[in-house]
C-alpha cells in the first residue's frame, strides 16, 4: 500500500480578510467579525392587495417569483386569495450575480402555464446599502406594471437592500445557492440552526424492599427481583437473598434521564420461575415528582404501591392488596453526565444549575471555507457534494447552511459558546448532506463524514485570533484519506483570568464524581445511554441533526479495539520513555567523559550539593524555570490537530485496517474462532485503553514546560520560582520533616477530593486531542 506523504496533511496558517478588516499581529485591526464579508442582495416580500382575478371563475392563487439573472426563487402559492401574505426573504450572492436588473413577479398559479399578473423592476445601482447592526429597511408598498411599463391593478409590499451574512434575515432566507431544493423539507435540510442538548440526569433508584408479596405459587419459596425501565434501559437487582415475602435488596440502580421527563420510571416486583418470570407487582413513578438532591446527603425514602393486573374470564382485572416496595429515588444534580468521550469533553460542569459558576470567558468560531472536498456522490451522472459543518461544544450545536454542489464552499458563518472551563474541547466536524429533496423517508440515506477537527481551547492564548487550515482526515478501510481542508477562525477571550488561573486548581469534574464515585462499568453503561438519549432527542428537532452525525461528533465507536491504535498508544508511551533514555545517555556520556568541561562542572555541581544538601531542591527548581524560559521561544504557535503519523495512520497494513473496520462480533471466520476472536478484542481493548492513560499521564509531565497551554506552563514556571526562593531561605532539614510528616498524615486529616497539584496535573494537555 502506497503511504501518503506527510506534509499532505499538515497544517496551514492562513490570513484571511476577516470582517472587512485587516489581521496585524495576530490581532485584528476592525471588531467586526471572524469571518471574511460576503454580500448578499436581500428581498423581503410581505404581501399583496387588490390583486386583479385571473381566473374565469373570478379567482386568483397568487405566488410571487423573485428573478435575478439565471437565478429564480418563488414563494408558496394561496388558492383564491387577492391579498396574499407571504413574509418570505430571498438571498442572492453578489459574487453570482449576472444581471443589472431585479425583477419581482407576481404571478397566477395554473394547471397549464401560470398567467402573468404584474411586476416591480429595481435596477442594482439604485438599491440601497445596510450594514448590521442598522435599523431594518422598512418595505414600501410598489404599484405592479404590466411588462411594457404602464400600471395594473395591485400593490406589492416588498424590502430590496444590500447586506451581509450578519444580517437578521440570513439565517431564514432563501438562498440562490439552494436552487436546486425542492420542497420545504429540503429548504429546511439547507438551512443554517442552532441546536441544543437535552438536560441529562442520573436518576438513582435505591431499591430497599418489598412487603407482603403474595406468590402465585404458595408452596415455594419466592425466588424475588426487581426489575425497573426507563425508555428503553433496563436494569435489575440481584435475586434476593431473603426468600420470604418480604425481600430485602438494598441496591443501587443508575439510569440516564432527560429533560423533559417524557416516560416514568417503571417498577415490576418479579419472581424467577422455572419456565417463565412472574410479576407480583409492578407501579410507574412520573420523574416530575422526583426529589432532586445536589450533594451527597440522602434523601427521604418512601413506600410505593404496587398492582397487579390478572385476566379473569377474559377481562383484565387489578387486584389491589397492600403489597408494597420501600425505595429511595432521586434525581442526582451533583454528577456531570457523559455523553462525550473523556479525553474530548466540551462540558465538565453538574446538572443542577444552582452548582454552576460564573463563565470565564467566549469562545468565538469562524467557519470559513472548505477547499479541495472529495466528490461524496453522483447526482445526475456526475459526482458532487453538499457539504455542511456540524461545530459541538457544551450543550450547544450549530449546523451551517448546506453549499450545494461545490467541491470548495465558502460559509463564511460565526458562532459563540460561553466558556466554563479552558480544558475543554470544540468538535468541528464537515458533512455531505444527502437529504436535500425532502430527506429520505425511508430512512435508508445517510448523511456522509467528511472529517473533524477537535481545539482544546487551553492550548489557544487569549485573545489572540488564530486562522489556519485544517486537514479533513478520515480512516477508510483502504487507509486514511485526506477528504479536503476546512479553513477556521477561531479566537478565545477570557473574561477573568484570575478566575481562569482558579481553574486550574480545581477538579476536572464535579465534587460528587468523588466522594461517591461510580463504577468504571456504570460509566460506560450510563455514557451509552446518554449518547443514545441525545442522538434520539437531536434526530427529532427541525431540520433534524441526524444519528449518524452525532455519534461521529461524539466519538461513540473510540471504545472498540484497534491494533492500529494500541500500536500508537505503545509508541506513545515510548516517545515519554525516550526523555529518561536519553537523560540516561547524558549522564552516561558524563561518567565517560566525552566532553571534558561539562564532567568538570558536574563534578563541581556535584561537590557543592553534598556539602550544602539544602541547595539540592532549589537548584532542580531553578533549573526547570530556566529550561521553561528557554522553551518559550520554541512555544507551539498554532492549535493541535490530527496527526497521521501519531495515529499510525500512514503505515497501518491492510489486514490491521479491515480488523478495525470488521464487524463486532466479527464476521470473517467461524463461529468458535468468532467467539475467541471477539474475547481477545474486548480484552485488548481495555489494555489499549491502559496504555493511553499511562501516555497521557506521561505527556501532561511534558507540557509543563512545553508552553502547549501557555497559562499552565505560566503558573508551573512561576511556581517554580517561589518554590526555588522559598526553599533557598528555609532550612533543608525543616522541609524534610514537613513533607515526611504530611505524606504520612492521619487519615483524618486527608480530604476526599484531589489535591490541587493533582487537580493542575490533570487538566495539562496531553496529545489525545491530535489522535485520529
Amino acid at each position: 500500500m502506497q503511504r501518503p506523504h506527510q506534509e499532505d496533511f499538515s497544517l496551514k496558517e492562513t490570513k484571511p480578510h476577516l470582517g472587512g478588516g485587516k489581521i496585524t499581529g495576530d490581532k485584528l485591526t476592525s471588531t467586526y467579525d471572524l469571518v471574511e464579508q460576503m454580500q448578499y442582495l436581500y428581498v423581503r416580500v410581505v404581501k399583496a392587495k387588490d390583486l386583479p382575478a385571473k381566473d374565469v371563475t373570478g379567482s386568483l392563487d397568487p405566488y410571487v417569483e423573485v428573478k435575478l439573472g439565471n437565478y429564480k426563487g418563488t414563494t408558496r402559492h394561496f388558492e383564491k386569495k387577492s391579498n396574499p401574505e407571504w413574509s418570505q426573504v430571498f438571498a442572492f450572492s453578489k459574487d453570482r450575480i449576472q444581471a443589472s436588473v431585479l425583477e419581482v413577479i407576481v404571478k397566477d398559479k395554473d394547471f397549464v402555464k401560470d398567467d402573468f399578473v404584474g411586476r416591480v423592476l429595481f435596477d442594482l445601482n439604485d438599491i440601497p446599502k445596510r450594514v448590521p447592526p442598522d435599523s431594518p429597511l422598512a418595505p414600501q408598498w410598489y404599484r405592479l406594471e404590466e411588462r411594457n411599463g404602464t400600471k395594473v391593478k395591485g400593490e406589492l409590499m416588498l424590502a430590496v437592500w444590500m447586506g451581509n451574512q450578519a444580517d437578521e434575515a440570513f439565517p431564514e432566507a432563501w438562498h440562490s445557492d439552494a436552487a436546486a431544493v425542492s420542497g420545504a423539507d429540503g429548504l429546511a435540510n439547507i438551512r443554517s440552526k442552532v441546536y441544543l442538548s437535552p438536560k441529562l440526569w442520573y436518576l438513582r433508584v435505591n431499591v430497599i424492599e418489598a412487603q407482603d408479596l403474595i406468590p402465585n405459587d404458595k408452596s415455594r419459596f419466592p425466588e424475588v427481583y426487581v426489575k425497573a425501565m426507563l425508555g428503553n434501559q433496563a436494569l435489575r437487582t440481584r435475586v434476593s437473598m431473603s426468600k420470604t415475602i418480604n425481600p430485602l435488596w438494598n441496591e443501587d440502580l443508575m439510569f440516564v434521564a432527560a429533560e423533559p421527563f417524557e416516560e416514568p420510571l417503571i417498577l415490576s416486583v418479579e419472581d424467577r420461575v422455572a419456565n417463565k418470570d412472574e410479576v407480583l407487582g409492578r407501579c410507574a413513578i412520573p420523574l416530575q415528582y422526583v426529589d432532586r438532591r445536589l450533594d451527597h446527603r440522602p434523601v427521604n425514602t418512601r413506600w410505593f404501591n404496587l398492582e397487579k393486573h390478572v385476566i379473569v374470564e377474559g377481562e383484565k382485572k387489578e387486584i389491589k392488596f397492600a403489597s408494597r416496595i420501600h425505595m429511595r429515588v432521586c434525581l442526582e444534580g451533583g454528577y456531570h453526565v457523559l455523553d462525550e468521550s473523556t479525553h474530548y469533553s466540551s462540558d465538565l460542569r453538574p446538572t443542577a444549575k444552582q452548582l454552576w459558576k460564573s463563565s470565564i470567558g467566549v469562545l468565538e468560531v469562524g467557519v470559513l471555507s472548505a477547499q479541495g472536498l472529495s466528490p461524496m456522490k453522483t447526482k445526475d451522472g456526475r459526482a458532487t457534494t453538499d457539504a455542511y459543518c456540524v461545530a459541538k461544544y457544551g450543550q450547544k450545536w450549530v449546523r451551517t447552511r448546506t453549499i450545494i454542489d461545490s467541491f470548495a464552499p465558502r460559509w463564511n458563518e460565526q458562532y459563540t459558546w460561553e466558556v466554563f472551563d479552558p480544558c475543554t474541547v470544540i468538535t468541528i466536524g464537515v458533512f455531505d448532506n444527502c437529504h436535500l429533496q425532502g430527506g429520505d423517508k425511508s430512512g435508508g440515506a445517510r448523511d456522509s463524514r467528511i472529517g473533524k477537527v477537535r481545539i482544546r481551547l487551553s492550548t489557544l492564548e487569549t485573545d489572540r485570533v488564530y486562522t489556519h487550515s485544517y486537514p479533513l482526515l478520515v480512516l477508510h478501510p483502504t487507509g486514511v484519506k485526506k477528504m479536503g481542508e476546512i479553513h477556521l477562525a477561531v479566537r478565545f477571550t477570557c473574561s477573568s483570568l484570575v478566575n481562569m488561573m482558579h481553574m486550574y486548581s480545581q477538579p476536572l469534574l464535579p465534587k460528587m464524581h468523588y466522594l461517591h464515585p461510580l463504577t468504571v462499568t456504570q460509566l460506560d453503561n450510563l455514557r451509552h445511554q446518554a449518547t443514545q438519549i441525545v442522538s434520539l432527542r437531536l434526530s427529532r428537532a427541525e431540520p433534524p441533526l441526524r444519528k449518524e452525525i452525532v455519534e461521529y461528533m461524539l466519538d461513540v465507536t473510540s471504545h472498540m479495539w484497534s491494533m492500529r491504535r494500541s500500536k500508537a498508544n505503545f509508541f506513545r508511551i515510548m516517545g515519554v520513555l525516550g526523555v529518561v533514555i536519553s537523560v540516561g545517555k547524558w549522564f552516561d556520556q558524563i561518567c565517560n567523559w566525552k566532553n571534558p568541561i561539562t564532567t568538570v562542572l558536574i563534578h563541581i555541581l556535584f561537590l557543592i550539593l553534598v556539602l550544602y544538601p539544602e541547595l539540592i531542591l532549589p537548584t532542580i527548581f531553578l533549573y526547570l524555570f530556566l529550561i521553561g524560559i528557554w522553551y518559550y521561544r520554541w512555544r507551539p504557535r498554532h492549535p493541535p490537530h490530527m496527526d497521521t503519523r501519531l495515529s499510525c495512520a500512514d503505515t497501518a497494513h491492510p489486514d490491521e485496517l479491515d480488523e478495525e473496520f470488521d464487524t463486532f462480533p466479527t464476521s470473517r471466520s467461524p463461529d468458535i474462532i468468532r467467539m475467541r476472536y471477539d474475547r481477545i478484542r474486548s480484552i485488548a481493548g481495555r489494555i489499549q485503553t491502559v496504555v493511553g492513560d499511562l501516555a497521557t499521564q506521561g505527556e501532561r509531565l511534558q507540557s509543563l514546560l512545553s508552553w502547549r497551554d501557555p497559562r499552565a506552563t505560566a503558573l508551573f514556571v512561576i511556581f517554580c520560582l517561589v518554590a526555588a526562593v522559598v526553599l533557598y531561605v528555609t532550612p533543608f532539614q525543616a522541609v524534610g520533616l514537613l513533607t515526611g510528616f504530611y505524606v504520612l498524615r492521619h487519615p483524618r486529616f486527608r480530604y476526599k477530593l484531589p489535591s490541587v497539584p493533582l487537580n493542575f496535573f490533570r487538566r495539562l494537555p496531553a496529545r489525545t486531542d491530535c489522535m485520529l
